[in-house]
């Protein structure tokens, strides 16, 4: 006859309180792709570079995006409700670079300089060689922390060519620097 097994666990000591320092410095061994957000207000282009991006469900397609609220493109995306995820590939860490943020920010216009921009479903900004666009109107914004998570329903989806070379590479963040993946 089989006896049932008890097991008996240890607890475990009480976790030492967690600064954002050290949650900042383990979140950056988590890999990401590497997207620009992009919007548009009153015809004028915006957007930034952000790793916070990942599916929900394909039923119907939906995708996260974090965005800090006192991100300049923020009130844009509130206010019009439509935003485009372009991921990035191996080519496109310049790309990258102009459109983050910090104290050497490029203006939005001159961020718009880098690659060449058309529109799919919502009007906002697409990046043509993207290695896909998703094109999206924003259906809920939930606040958590210093970000809004903005629940995003997807329109339209333009893939970008699987073609070779460096165009056919995947671009991710990791470790603070910028990997190709081939």
């Amino acid at each position: 006859m089989h006896q049932p097994t008890t097991t008996r666990m240890t607890p475990a000591p009480a976790p030492a309180d967690l600064d954002a320092r050290s949650f900042r410095n383990g979140m950056a061994r988590l890999a990401a792709a590497v997207n620009v957000i992009t919007t548009v207000r009153d015809g004028e282009p915006y957007g930034f570079t952000a790793s916070a991006v990942c599916s929900v469900t394909d039923t119907p397609p939906t995708l996260l995006v974090c965005v800090n609220r006192t991100n300049r493109t923020h009130p844009v995306i509130a206010a019009s409700r439509i935003l485009c995820v372009n991921t990035l590939s191996g080519p496109h860490e310049e790309l990258s670079m102009a459109f983050a943020g910090g104290a050497s920010a490029a203006s939005m216009a001159e961020r718009f300089r880098h690659g060449e921009w058309t529109t799919l479903a919502t009007g906002a900004p697409v990046l043509a060689d993207a290695a896909v666009a998703f094109d999206c109107r924003v259906n809920a914004f939930h606040e958590v922390g210093t970000h809004d998570v903005l629940i995003c329903e997807v329109l339209a989806l333009r893939e970008g060519s699987s073609g070779e070379g460096a165009a056919a590479q995947g671009l991710v963040y990791f470790d603070r620097r910028f990997h190709r993946l081939a």
